[in-house]
């Protein structure tokens, strides 16, 4: 039963069509990244950027050396998407974009998380043995069929990651529509549709559609009576999300994941009429099995036990940002914050607050605001300018904070070196004073 669910030759059709879209949309967010202006604002324009904590040396490259950066990744997603030399495209867009990534926190998206996993995903699937260039250089590779795991490898990954989207609503400030109320408020401007999305009943759409949506579609795609139903509510979930929201490629690149819940004769006859159909069920266990399953239960336990770390650090995440990055918790909460930084000069025995526009872009500034750790970084960065003048340097923050437009609240202990501090890699923050909520 088991070498069945993960050795079955079934008809590939289904991750030939999804390498191409998805190589296609790597492509479009590479070379889009650039004409939008996100390369020049979030790498190229900031004196310096907010990597994930233990990877300094990953910094953008000097000058306007990001868009090469950006090109070069476009190209290999032309190359994933056309099958030339496949390997090579997936396993370099995948190092690139894992990369700048990581060398970046002012515009976090669980979305280009995601595509990291997909990248790693896709680079061990064989996904360029049909209508690929490289079939063409090398006939001797061409397939109609692949092991069954190719699929149920999608469906896992995505079952988790709505499964965890889903559950992380459920909280009193999205049930009872504070939250989505306060989405909807921010497109009050949008042309034509602004005034539209303030209809009272957008934020019940939003609030509990979401909860549904997330919590139900694996499970309504996998079951056939309900498959079609599912489709339709996916473009219409997606697509407005890709309106109102705008999160970039994710919403096409969620559309196409449907791609694995049908039936291969259908994805055969709407998009690749001269494929043959793989019809066989010959059970063909590999001798890579062993590895197989040893790395995908170690890397299904980790995507499992990842969104759950923040049950187990003192306070809310809400509060914290403690376990919120790389758990699936998206648009979920509101955050401004009102912050100080002081600097003491022990050495000249002085003190002085810092104009953030002197270093900061205002996204950053944000983050400087409501982060804890770029506060803490942020501290650092202070600390190692003035030591290079031999300065004795300590940086204090005084900050309150709003979650989701509640009133203000002590968010900081002012009276704790920042620049002095370790950063707890898997625990709670010392210097953060608890939050008030129920």
């Amino acid at each position: 039963m088991f070498n069945k669910f993960l050795f079955k030759n079934i008809d590939n059709s289904s991750l030939i069509v999804f390498r191409i879209i998805f190589g296609l949309l790597c492509f479009l967010e590479s070379i889009g990244a650039i004409f939008t202006g996100w390369v020049k604002k979030t790498l190229i324009e900031p004196n310096f950027t907010f990597n994930f904590i233990g990877l300094d040396v990953l910094q953008p490259l000097p000058g306007n050396w990001m868009y090469a950066y950006y090109i070069i990744m476009g190209v290999f997603g032309l190359g994933i998407m056309l099958g030339y030399k496949y390997r090579l495209s997936i396993i370099a867009f995948t190092i690139m974009w894992a990369a700048t990534y990581f060398m970046q926190k002012a515009s976090y998206n669980n979305h280009y998380y995601l595509l990291i996993l997909l990248c790693a995903i896709m680079a061990l699937l064989p996904a360029h043995k049909y209508a690929s260039l490289d079939v063409k250089r090398n006939p001797s590779i061409k397939s109609i069929s692949m092991p069954s795991w190719c699929k149920w490898i999608f469906v896992i990954q995505l079952f988790i990651v709505y499964t965890y989207a889903s559950v992380a609503k459920i909280y009193p400030d999205w049930l009872d529509l504070t939250m989505p109320k306060l989405l909807m408020e921010g497109k009050r401007n949008y042309p034509i549709i602004g005034e539209f999305l303030q209809n009272d009943f957008m934020p019940y759409l939003v609030g509990y559609g979401g909860i549904l949506y997330d919590g139900l579609i694996i499970p309504l795609l996998l079951f056939k009576p309900t498959r079609k139903l599912a489709f339709y509510s996916s473009l219409f979930f997606h697509l407005f999300n890709s309106v109102v929201f705008q999160v970039g490629i994710f919403p096409f690149l969620a559309l196409a994941f449907s791609l694995f819940f049908f039936e291969s004769e259908k994805i055969r006859n709407i998009f690749l009429k001269k494929k043959a159909l793989y019809t066989g069920n010959e059970i063909s266990v590999k001798s890579y099995k062993p590895i197989l399953v040893g790395l995908g239960l170690i890397y299904f336990t980790i995507q499992i036990a990842l969104p759950l770390r923040h049950y187990f650090i003192k306070d809310n995440v809400l509060w914290t940002e403690e376990g919120h990055r790389l758990s699936w918790r998206m648009m979920l909460r509101s955050k401004q914050g009102a912050t100080y930084y002081k600097i003491t000069n022990h050495t000249k025995d002085t003190t002085f607050r810092v104009n953030l526009n002197n270093y900061l872009t205002k996204k950053q500034q944000n983050l400087a605001h409501t982060k804890p750790d770029v506060m803490w970084q942020f501290s650092q960065h202070l600390k190692k300018e003035y030591k290079k003048k031999g300065d004795s340097i300590s940086v204090y923050i005084k900050s309150s904070l709003s979650v989701n437009r509640k009133p203000f609240q002590k968010f900081t202990d002012q009276d704790v070196d920042i620049a002095n501090q370790k950063w707890n890699y898997f625990g709670h923050t010392s210097w953060l004073l608890p939050s008030k909520f129920n």
